[in-house]
């Protein structure tokens, strides 16, 4: 019953994301008017931001035109809502009303369903460029080589340094709380991930290209291409890589993705 109610009123927009309106939730869960559902509203958003969720996110503020009684039109607030907007809301609504408790179990439901698949995403993209960047490390170790690097370790820091506003290996394994024995490449998140193969990439790239030689100068296009890395991480208003969090070993990823592949084939024989 709960599916279809709530499956009922749920749109889509053009970039195929799903969403509920707020106008439209709050008669199903029977508030009888909409100034009523507002304070409702107002905890859920509270209840995102201690999440330390970006509540623009979640509760985008639109303009509908709805129709008056002289056949004109106007416009009236609202506010599309995503899936775990629905499951803020309805956990700060009356738990009394027979919809609401089945609007909790729906919405906890998929919303734990829609974590999964989001989580599953993420570590398939780990994993793919986890191995990315073990590939491109060794083409870039063998640059290095040919520019004259005898300290691999050292000329790695440089990059970054560059890529990380100055702080090398050691600073980050201090700030993202890793142990020694933990390698920083296998405790990054797809985002973090991305930026350093594309640092390894134009590193291996620009050595090659200009055939640099010279320990010291192949050190100092490292650091350059890791500059100019996170110069484009800047102006596309992206987060600083030392400021993202650090995600679990990869190794965990890859069990996680090994579990569902197991799963999957268990149904499908």
């Amino acid at each position: 019953m709960a599916q279809n109610i709530f499956e009922s009123i749920k749109h889509i927009n053009e970039y195929g994301a799903e969403y509920w309106s707020a106008r439209e939730l709050y008669k199903i869960l029977e508030y009888s008017e909409y100034r009523h559902f507002l304070p409702v509203i107002i905890k859920a958003k509270e209840a995102c931001r201690n999440s330390d969720q970006d509540i623009h996110n979640h509760f985008e503020d639109v303009l509908d035109m709805v129709r008056v009684g002289s056949g004109g039109k106007r416009k009236i607030e609202n506010i599309n809502l995503s899936r775990y907007a629905c499951y803020l809301i309805i956990q700060n609504s009356d738990p009394s009303k027979e919809i609401v408790a089945l609007g909790q179990t729906y919405f906890a439901i998929q919303t734990r369903r829609q974590e999964n698949a989001d989580q599953l995403v993420e570590d398939q993209k780990r994993v793919h460029l986890r191995d990315e960047i073990k590939k491109h490390n060794t083409s870039l170790a063998e640059a290095a080589e040919n520019a004259g690097v005898k300290k691999f370790g050292t000329f790695q820091n440089y990059g970054y340094k560059g890529l990380y506003g100055g702080l090398g290996a050691q600073e980050i394994h201090k700030i993202k709380k890793l142990k020694k024995s933990q390698k920083i490449l296998d405790h990054m998140g797809s985002e973090e991930l991305a930026a350093n193969l594309f640092r390894a990439t134009q590193a291996d790239a620009k050595l090659r290209r200009e055939n640099i030689q010279g320990e010291m100068r192949a050190n100092l296009t490292h650091y350059a291409v890791g500059q100019k890395v996170r110069k484009t991480i800047d102006e596309l208003g992206g987060t600083m890589p030392e400021e993202l969090p650090p995600a679990d070993g990869i190794t965990k990823a890859g069990k996680r993705i090994g579990k569902i592949k197991k799963k999957k084939k268990i149904i499908n024989n």
